[in-house]
């Protein structure tokens, strides 16, 4: 548990200081407790703590959907090429699916443009004792739209400036809506995957080479990496402006995937932990049916 704490305090963005994107190393393995582990030893203990985090978040799951009191709320946000999907699909791997619901949102409708940008959002919030997880999310909204100030103009929003007034005042109406979720028992956990321009290169340069990737390339995402500064920048803004108490931000890093998937699983499981729920209780009346039917279960004759 003293490593579990000390590995989740250098990856939270404490609330109320800056999230320092570009002072955190992508390649990070672990820190001190790991300095002395050659690269295959790394690598088994990384899988080896992954299926350990795979069952322990498969019992939080559980216990969420039985307590049915509280839902969870994955938020997912990176540069391309970060390891969203194959975090997912690896952490979880042993959850029961229909406890869990993945929700990706890409350019918003004809529909979704005539309401408020939080209002697509709140429609695919998970129900209590369920998992949402959202790969990408309300959060484009103020890190591509910031990026891209033009895109705004399919919003059709009141007339204005659109200035640091403009984002701060985007940064608290998110703070706002995560703080009453989080009052309403939805709990959200926020996770930046923090990837390097470099492995970014790497990982674009083998979807192009390996047979059967390429659908997963899209050209447009390179014209995107021209704007790695840019995007850096809003990510930074974003995240110190709304890590919060309630909604806190997790800055993963994301060079060596199967240790990204580890720290994934460890901020899920601990933060399922943190709500400290209890299997229901049985009543008297209903213990004293169950007796009654375990009793015909074993009067029934053998097979």
């Amino acid at each position: 548990m003293e490593i579990r704490s000390r590995l989740l305090e250098q990856l939270v963005v404490e609330p109320g200081t800056a999230a320092n994107i570009a002072s955190r190393d992508s390649r990070w393995t672990g820190g001190p407790d790991f300095a002395d582990l050659a690269h295959d030893e790394l690598e088994q203990r990384a899988k080896d703590a992954l299926r350990r985090g795979i069952e322990e978040l498969s019992e939080a799951q559980e216990l969420l959907w039985a307590s049915d009191s509280y839902s969870l709320l994955v938020v997912l946000q990176a540069m391309d090429a970060a390891g969203k999907d194959s975090a997912i699909e690896h952490v979880m791997s042993g959850v029961n699916p229909q406890g869990v619901q993945v929700v990706s949102f890409g350019k918003p409708s004809a529909e979704e443009l005539d309401h408020d940008f939080l209002w697509r959002i709140t429609r695919a919030l998970p129900e209590r004792g369920r998992i949402g997880i959202f790969n990408r999310s309300h959060y484009e909204e103020v890190v591509a739209l910031k990026v891209h100030p033009e895109w705004l103009e399919t919003q059709r929003l009141p007339p204005g400036e659109r200035d640091e007034r403009f984002w701060q005042e985007r940064y608290e109406d998110v703070n706002g809506f995560e703080r009453h979720l989080d009052r309403s028992g939805t709990k959200i956990v926020k996770l930046f995957l923090h990837v390097s321009r470099a492995v970014q290169k790497e990982r674009f340069l083998a979807r192009l080479d390996t047979p059967g990737k390429e659908w997963k390339f899209n050209a447009a995402d390179v014209d995107e990496r021209a704007r790695w500064d840019d995007y850096t920048a809003a990510f930074e803004d974003a995240l110190t402006a709304t890590s919060t108490t309630w909604a806190p931000w997790y800055v993963i890093p994301a060079d060596h995937k199967p240790l990204t998937q580890v720290l994934v699983a460890l901020v899920l499981a601990e933060t399922v932990r943190s709500l400290d729920l209890r299997w229901p209780e049985v009543s008297e009346a209903e213990h004293a049916a169950n007796l009654e039917a375990r009793k015909k279960l074993e009067a029934e004759p053998s097979a």
